[in-house]
């Protein structure tokens, strides 16, 4: 699988972007291709995506590791094999999902935002669209973000 990162300032308080990031439930609120999301435990999270046509939809579950290194909140996570979550066959498992946040203060009212995401995406989808697909999520995703930030 190949890295993906996608980057962008906000203008909006460190804590602001920390609660959307750490509030793991409202995800499906926030970012449009959640169809939903699970807490198993403290850091343990069930999450199904709803992919557009012509590709099955995802799902993973992974374990979140918040880290702070200096003045830069990181919030990391990676797949794990949970037994309250079994495989569903509506869904592609990503057994291999992992990546992370890294939130950083420019001031009181601007945040740098880096996510970073593995962009394997298994079952049926052909290799043309892959990079298409990499760079569509991360607009996505910090579009989002904003968007929620705003309201």
């Amino acid at each position: 699988f190949d890295w993906c990162q996608a980057k962008t300032t906000l203008d909006a308080p460190i804590e602001d972007i920390q609660q959307i990031i750490e509030d793991k439930a409202n995800y499906p609120n926030v970012f449009k291709r959640v169809e939903s999301a699970e807490i198993i435990s403290d850091e343990i999270v069930y999450i199904a995506l709803d992919m557009p046509f012509p590709f099955a939809s995802r799902d993973y579950v992974v374990k979140y590791i918040q880290e702070q290194d200096d003045d830069e909140f990181i919030y990391r996570f990676h797949a794990v094999i949970h037994p309250d979550v079994p495989l569903h066959s509506k869904y592609v498992r990503l057994i291999h999902a992992s990546g992370g946040w890294r939130l950083k203060s420019l001031d009181t009212a601007k945040t740098e935002i880096i996510y970073t995401w593995n962009g394997e995406l298994l079952g049926d989808f052909p290799n043309w669209a892959l990079t298409r697909a990499w760079k569509q999520q991360g607009l996505e995703v910090m579009t989002w973000l904003e968007e929620t930030v705003k309201k």
